[in-house]
């Protein structure tokens, strides 16, 4: 069962970068333009942003074995659907689907912590948690083999059968956990929830194209800050809401969702920054000029390192808790990022810094959900860490857009479509800043022990 939900999470983390490396082809593969291209991206972030809290509090309530297998459903009709209909709407369509296998790790972890012993369960949510840096990184790695084998169905075939296989599975191999009676789903909740994360990420993830200035973008952001306003106030009110405000904005779980934020965006700092050096061309001071497929090999270290390390991150928090464990990721993260400053444009010190960010999100990814799953009630498991599941996303999408943001404002003199080197330092020195943030957070904690499972 660990191993199979920890495959799962691994499966719906690599949705989100499989198409990455192929974005620039996208256009001539489907006769759309580059603007409307980038739409596969930002329409799976939406999806998983928005569908997530709300598959999360179902499976609380209704069945979280129920619900899982719901969401794996979901990503495996969306791929079939890219995969067999031809055309950009159909892919998009496939693409918005396949977002909502991000409740697939949130429902995972609340399995594993209602199902297995507690050293079982701080384990595979160790792994599990390992699995999301992973499959974002594999999916780096495989788009462009796939897409060279058997074209763009291939990309999404893959998904489809291994999905398919994964659904199997998990009615063969997991139980359903027990529930609370249904006391009813807040409908309002989940509305305004949707409207201003929806309303947020559009803002954040399209704010490049039409500008941050733009009507558009600061209309958005409006409704954004409106809506999430009234679902905060509605939420504090409602007898059975969508997810209990007071629990998430005290402490602990309010420190450790924001030490998610930083660390994640740590771990997606790693991706990014690393394929621009594998890409970049020597001139730009810093570049090793490979190919796209052989850059995602460089992104190799970091995935294995990893899911080799969860079993010894899982050791540490059982033994020293999960802040030390949080402590430690964190602390070799931000020291991982302050070497790359001091040695990069060559291919050994690229890889070595790539697998040691690894090492340091390893411990700190497997350390989050263990704490917050102590944290909470047990018939919250899955909503809480759905919560956290969502600022993780949102956490990526600002990076993105930052990266984005300093492409344009300090290119390359050699290449403008990369960062100069200048700039590069700035991103390492910003990335080692977000783990130093999750240091003094995870110091800062004051949390309960984690609780045996009945």
């Amino acid at each position: 069962m660990v191993a199979l939900l920890a495959a799962c999470g691994m499966l719906t983390s690599l949705q989100f970068t499989l198409i990455v490396p192929i974005l620039p082809l996208m256009p001539a593969l489907l006769g759309t333009t580059a603007a409307d291209a980038s739409w596969l991206i930002t329409v799976t972030l939406l999806t998983g942003v928005v569908g997530t809290p709300v598959v999360t509090r179902l499976a609380d309530l209704h069945g979280r074995r129920r619900m899982l297998l719901v969401a794996m459903s979901l990503l495996v009709a969306g791929s079939v659907i890219a995969a067999v209909v031809p055309g950009f709407l159909a892919v998009l369509i496939g693409r918005a689907l396949q977002g909502f296998g991000t409740a697939v790790v949130p429902i995972g972890i609340a399995l594993l912590s209602a199902l297995v012993s507690r050293r079982r369960a701080v384990l595979g949510i160790a792994l599990m948690s390992g699995t999301l840096g992973m499959g974002s990184a594999l999916g780096l790695v495989l788009a462009g083999p796939l897409l060279a084998w058997g074209g763009l169905p291939a990309v999404f075939w893959c998904s489809a059968i291994v999905g398919a296989v994964f659904c199997v599975l998990i009615r063969l191999r997991i139980d359903e956990a027990p529930t609370r009676p249904v006391r009813g789903f807040d409908g309002i909740g989940a509305v305004l929830l949707a409207l201003g994360l929806t309303a947020l990420l559009l803002a954040i993830s399209r704010g490049q194209y039409w500008g941050w200035a733009s009507v558009p973008t600061l209309g958005l952001a409006a409704l954004a800050a409106a809506a999430l306003l009234a679902w905060l106030l509605w939420e504090r009110r409602h007898p059975a809401p969508l997810i209990d405000v007071r629990t998430s904005l005290r402490a602990p779980i309010l420190p450790i969702n924001v030490a998610s934020f930083f660390a994640t965006a740590g771990m997606y700092a790693n991706h990014l920054l690393t394929t621009q050096e594998a890409l970049a061309p020597a001139a730009t001071g810093y570049g090793l000029a490979t190919t796209t497929a052989a850059a995602g090999l460089f992104l190799l270290p970091s995935a294995v390192t990893m899911i080799a390390l969860a079993p010894l991150a899982a050791r540490v928090i059982s033994r020293f808790g999960g802040q030390r464990a949080l402590l430690l990721g964190s602390s070799l993260m931000a020291a991982a990022f302050l070497l790359r400053m001091l040695f990069h444009g060559a291919a050994l010190p690229v890889l070595l810094g790539s697998a040691l960010v690894g090492a340091g999100v390893a411990f700190a990814f497997a350390a989050m959900p263990s704490l917050i799953t102590a944290s909470v009630p047990p018939d919250e498991v899955a909503t809480a860490n759905g919560v956290n599941s969502v600022i993780r996303t949102l956490s990526g999408a600002v990076v993105a857009a930052l990266f984005a943001f300093a492409i344009t404002a300090l290119p390359s003199a050699a290449d403008p479509s990369f960062l100069s080197e200048q700039a590069l330092l700035l991103c390492f020195g910003a990335a080692a800043l977000c783990g130093a943030v999750t240091a003094v957070l995870a110091t800062v904690l004051r949390l309960p022990r984690l609780p045996e499972s009945p």
